[in-house]
């Protein structure tokens, strides 16, 4: 296996994919034609393939970089319920909700039918990132109404030309991430990511400091997300291309990262019928 010619060369070939590099070989022993070396590729073919070691590798390195008790680490593998806070404070048990669905889409369990409808809402999001306010400044509800009952009956929707608003659209997809019957990430994996929250720096005698250890808490936020349910998965990605999008705009839309953080948050991992101090909601 030898690297491709230099650009220009008609077989170097480039995989265009954000947050991904990849490499291009060219392999001797069979053909000459160009062989796309794509990490994401070998994690999928062995979570495939081999879904209990994959597991199990994803696992042995979280734990290597947080401390989960065994009740806790329990939770994670889905070898108890999961325990969140509840309105008292008190750790509760968690059944997972058995409801009837409110409709094709927003109430109901997560799935890929789901995300599909909630797809042209951040299809078309991503086509107005300049809307001052975004994702601040509520929709109009009468036309948020109209939007979720066709979304619920399954229908495809041209909001392009519609009466639609951009503020429409990004008020319904923070409600449909508030609706689910479980966070976007999930019961099971609240403690760890409270305990991610927690890593920080160490000082050149090995003390801890009081500084996040971004790199460590990026690393470790990547390997949880890596034991999501498809779907969860699915929906995360399209939802962080989106906020990273609308936060590379900031300067038209005024919604930093921060921002924009403290507004999803809530929505993808505060534990369901939880109160918050002060403002009972």
């Amino acid at each position: 296996m030898k690297m491709a010619a230099e650009n220009g060369s008609p077989n170097n070939h480039k995989l265009e994919r954000k947050e991904t590099k990849c490499n291009v070989f060219i392999s001797q022993e069979k053909t000459n034609q160009p062989v796309i070396f794509n990490p994401d590729f070998f994690v999928e073919r062995l979570r495939h393939e081999h879904p209990q070691a994959f597991t199990e590798l994803v696992l042995s390195n979280i734990t290597r970089m947080i401390d989960l008790p065994g009740d806790e680490f329990a939770q994670l593998t889905g070898d108890s319920e999961p325990r969140v806070p509840s309105s008292s404070g008190f750790l509760r048990s968690f059944n997972f909700l058995k409801r009837k669905d409110k409709g094709v889409v927003f109430g109901a369990p997560l799935t890929e039918e789901g995300i599909a409808q909630i797809y042209q809402l951040i299809e078309y999001l991503n086509k107005n990132l300049h809307v001052e306010g975004l994702f601040r400044v509520p929709g109009h509800s009468l036309r948020q109404a109209a939007l979720r009952e066709m979304l619920n009956t399954g229908a495809e929707i041209d909001l392009e030309t519609g009466d639609f608003h951009p503020n429409d659209a990004a008020t319904l997809l923070k409600a449909y991430l508030g609706e689910l019957p479980e966070p976007l990430l999930t019961h099971r994996h609240y403690h760890a990511h409270l305990k991610i929250g927690e890593l920080t720096r160490f000082d050149d005698k090995g003390n801890k400091t009081n500084v996040p250890d971004k790199e460590r808490q990026i690393e470790a936020f990547q390997l949880l997300f890596m034991l999501l349910p498809p779907a969860n998965r699915s929906l995360l990605k399209l939802l962080l291309d989106l906020l990273h999008s609308t936060a590379r705009n900031q300067h038209s839309n005024k919604m930093s990262a921060i921002n924009l953080a403290k507004m999803f948050a809530p929505h993808i991992i505060w534990p369901k019928n939880v109160k918050t101090l002060g403002n009972g909601k």
